[in-house]
C-alpha cells in the first residue's frame, strides 16, 4: 500500500472551555469534507460502466470477503510531478478476519495479484488499492490516522456497511475534537461492526471519553448531560451531511465515571476495551486495551458478588414485571375503554366493581349490542388482579400472560366496534333531540306571533307562511328545517349516516340561536312597553308594569342590582312594596303576558315619587 504523506501541524483552534457549555446549544459544525469536483463528477460518469463491470468480477471471486469498494479521490501531486488525468484509483476494502492459513501481507499480495489482474484486463487506467481489514484497525491502533481519511474520502461503489461507518465516524470525529480539543481522551468505533457481526442496517455504534478532571464550575452529572446534548447533535448533523441513513448510536462518558466502572468490572466497560478501535486517542485507550489483554485489569471480590447477585435480582424483576402486566397494564388496559364505553352511553363514570356488571346489563341484556363472552374476559382480568393484590394468587407465569394479552387485544378490537355502534345510535337520539327541540322553540315564537297552538304536522308549513314569507325569518333557516326533518325520517327508517347527523348538528345550532335571539328580541320590545325609566339623583331606575304585579329595580347600572317587587292595584297604586331577587324577577318575566297597551294612571306617578323621592324624573324615549 502506498504510503500517506503526514499533513504538516495546523495551527489548533482555540477549544471550548466545558464548564461554560450552555445547555442545549450547538456548537459551530465544521464543513463536511470535501466532496468530489464537477470533473470528478464527469469522470465518475464516464467510468460507471469499468467499475461496475469490476465490481461484478472481483464480487464474483470475492464476494464473502469484500466489504466495500470504492473510487477514491486523485492523490494530491509530489512537487514537479504531473497527474495523470485518465488513472483510475479504486480502494477495495476486504474483510481477513477468518484468515488462518497465510500471513496477512501473503494474504494481501495475493489479493493485490488476482484484482490488479482484472482491473487491468478491464482498463489499463484501473489502478486498485487493497486494504485488508486487520491493516486498517493496526494504523488505527498505531495513532495512523491518514487512512482513515483516505477511506472517507472516496466515493463507494459498493459497501456492505464498512465504508459508511467510516466516513460518518471519521467525520463526527473531527467535529467534536473541534469543539472540545484537548478535552477528547478518546474516539472509538465499537459493537457489531467491528465484532463482524453487523448487517447493512446496522447502527454505527462510537464511544467518546471526555476527561473532566479539572471541571470545577457544575457537577459531572450536568456535565456530562451537556456533552452528550452537544455530540449527539453533531452526530445527526454528520448523518445529514453524509448522506448515512444508519443511525450513529453515541455513547458519551466522562474519565472519572470510565474509571470506576473500569474497577468495578462493569461488563459493557470489558466488551469496549477489547473490541473496540481508536479514531483517535491521546494515549489511554491502548494502555488499557493491552492491560485488559495481559489480564492485568481484573475485577474485585466487591465486583463479583455483585453480578453474582444481579442473576437472582433480575429474574425477581422478570417475575415482578409479570405481575405487573396482569395486575396494572392488562388491567387497565380493559377497565378504562369500558368505562369510556358507558360513559360515552350516557353512564356517570362507574367504579371499576361496577364496570363488568354495567356493562352486561346495559350492552348486552338491554341494548343487546356486544357478545357475553367479552364480559366473561373483563370479570376475568378483574378478579386476576383482585386475586393477586390479595395474595390468593402469588404471580403470573409468562404463558398467562399472553393469554391475557390476546384476550385482551381479541377484547379491546370489540369495544372499538361498540363505540361505532354507540356513536351512532348517539346521533340518531341527538337528531331527534335537536328535532323537538327546534320545533318547541317554532311553537314559542309562533306564539309571540298571535298562533297559539300548531300540531306537529303543521310546523313546516306555519314556519313558512307566518315566519318566513312575512320576511321575519332568512329564507336560508326553511332549509335547514327540511333538513332536519328528513335526517328525522332517515334515522326512523335506520337510514341516517353519520356525515349527515354531524353537518346537521352545525346548522341547527346556528338556527336555534338565531330563534332564541329572535324572540329575546321581540320580547324585547314589548317589554319596553310595559317599562318606566325614572332618574332620581345621579342614578338611573326602572319600573316594570306587568299585570297586578310591578318590579322595581332602583339602579339600573349598579352590578348587584337591588330589586324590589310591588303589588299594582287597580288605581295604579305601587304598595306592598319588599326585596327580592334576580331569579325570581327573571321567572316571572318569562312567564309574564305582556298586554298589548299599558296605561299609566295619575297614582302611578304619586307611587314613584314615595319609591324614588320627590325629585323624581321620568324619562320619555329613552
Amino acid at each position: 500500500m502506498a504510503k500517506s504523506k503526514k499533513a504538516k501541524p495546523s495551527k489548533k483552534p482555540e477549544s471550548t472551555e466545558l464548564s461554560t457549555i450552555p445547555r442545549g446549544q450547538a456548537p459551530n459544525m465544521p464543513q463536511q469534507p470535501p466532496k468530489l469536483s464537477k470533473e470528478q463528477e464527469q469522470k465518475l460518469k464516464d467510468i460507471k460502466k469499468k467499475l461496475e463491470k469490476f465490481q461484478k468480477q472481483v464480487l464474483a471471486k470475492f464476494d464473502d470477503y469484500v466489504m466495500g469498494i470504492a473510487l477514491m479521490p486523485p492523490p494530491k501531486p509530489k512537487e514537479g510531478e504531473k497527474v495523470d488525468p485518465n488513472k483510475i484509483n479504486v480502494l477495495v476494502l476486504v474483510d481477513d478476519s477468518d484468515s488462518k492459513k497465510m500471513a496477512k501481507q501473503e494474504l494481501k499480495k495475493k489479493l493485490f495479484t488476482i484484482i490488479d489482474k482484472q482491473a487491468q484486463d478491464i482498463d489499463k487506467n484501473l489502478f486498485p488499492e487493497i486494504i485488508i481489514l486487520s491493516e486498517l484497525w493496526q494504523n488505527c491502533y498505531d495513532q495512523k490516522y491518514e487512512i482513515l481519511q483516505l477511506v472517507a474520502m472516496s466515493a463507494p461503489v459498493f459497501d456492505k456497511g464498512m465504508l459508511q461507518a467510516v466516513k460518518i465516524a471519521e467525520l463526527h470525529k473531527n467535529m467534536v475534537i473541534k469543539k472540545f480539543e484537548k478535552y477528547i481522551v478518546s474516539y472509538v468505533l465499537a459493537g457489531s461492526l467491528i465484532q463482524g457481526r453487523a448487517t447493512k442496517s446496522s447502527d454505527i455504534d462510537v464511544w467518546i471519553v471526555i476527561d473532566d478532571t479539572d471541571v470545577k464550575r457544575m457537577t459531572r452529572a450536568e456535565l456530562k448531560d451537556k456533552l452528550r446534548a452537544i455530540i449527539i447533535g453533531m452526530g445527526i448533523e454528520a448523518g445529514e451531511m453524509t448522506g448515512v441513513k444508519n443511525k450513529l448510536n453515541i455513547q458519551v462518558y466522562i474519565l472519572t465515571d470510565f474509571w470506576d466502572s473500569l474497577k468495578e468490572a462493569n461488563p459493557i466497560i470489558f466488551t469496549l476495551l477489547r473490541d473496540g478501535v481508536p479514531f483517535y486517542d491521546r494515549g489511554i485507550f491502548m494502555p488499557w486495551k493491552q492491560l485488559l489483554k495481559m489480564g492485568k485489569i481484573k475485577p474485585s471480590t466487591e465486583a463479583i458478588d455483585m453480578f453474582m447477585a444481579s442473576g437472582e435480582q433480575m429474574i425477581k424483576r422478570v417475575q415482578n414485571e409479570l405481575k405487573n402486566i396482569g395486575m396494572e397494564d392488562i388491567y387497565y388496559a380493559v377497565l378504562t375503554p369500558s368505562q369510556a364505553a358507558l360513559m360515552l352511553h350516557g353512564v356517570p363514570p362507574p367504579s371499576p366493581r361496577e364496570t363488568a356488571e354495567l356493562m352486561k346489563d346495559i350492552f348486552v341484556k338491554k341494548e343487546k349490542l356486544l357478545e357475553d363472552k367479552y364480559i366473561h374476559t373483563l370479570e376475568r382480568v378483574i378478579n386476576i388482579r383482585k386475586d393477586i393484590e390479595h395474595g390468593t394468587k402469588k404471580g403470573l407465569t409468562g404463558k398467562e400472560v399472553d393469554e391475557l394479552l390476546d384476550l385482551a387485544q381479541k377484547y379491546l378490537k370489540r369495544v372499538n366496534r361498540l363505540f361505532t355502534q354507540i356513536e351512532k345510535i348517539k346521533e340518531g337520539k341527538d337528531v331527534i333531540a335537536i328535532w323537538d327541540n327546534v320545533v318547541t322553540i317554532i311553537r314559542d315564537v309562533l306564539k309571540l306571533e298571535g298562533i297559539e297552538r300548531a300540531a306537529d304536522e303543521e310546523i313546516v308549513k306555519l314556519f313558512e307562511d307566518e315566519l318566513i314569507a312575512q320576511g321575519k325569518i332568512p329564507a336560508k333557516y326553511l332549509r335547514t328545517l327540511n333538513d332536519l326533518l328528513k335526517a328525522k325520517k332517515d334515522y326512523d327508517e335506520k337510514k341516517l349516516t353519520k356525515q349527515e347527523a354531524s353537518v346537521l348538528k352545525k346548522e341547527a345550532g346556528s338556527f336555534i340561536k338565531f330563534l332564541v335571539e329572535y324572540m329575546q328580541r321581540k320580547r324585547g320590545r314589548e317589554l319596553d312597553r310595559a317599562k318606566i325609566r325614572v332618574k332620581h339623583g345621579e342614578r338611573y331606575g326602572e319600573v316594570l308594569l306587568l299585570g297586578d304585579t310591578a318590579f322595581i329595580i332602583h339602579d339600573i347600572d349598579k352590578e348587584d342590582k337591588e330589586i324590589s317587587k310591588a303589588t299594582l292595584d287597580e288605581d295604579g297604586g305601587i304598595t306592598k312594596t319588599k326585596r327580592t331577587t334576580i331569579e325570581e324577577f327573571e321567572k316571572h318575566l318569562a312567564q309574564a303576558n305582556i298586554p298589548p297597551k299599558v296605561f299609566i294612571k295619575e297614582r302611578v306617578f304619586e307611587s314613584l315619587k314615595e319609591i324614588f323621592g320627590k325629585d323624581v324624573e321620568v324619562l320619555v324615549n329613552f
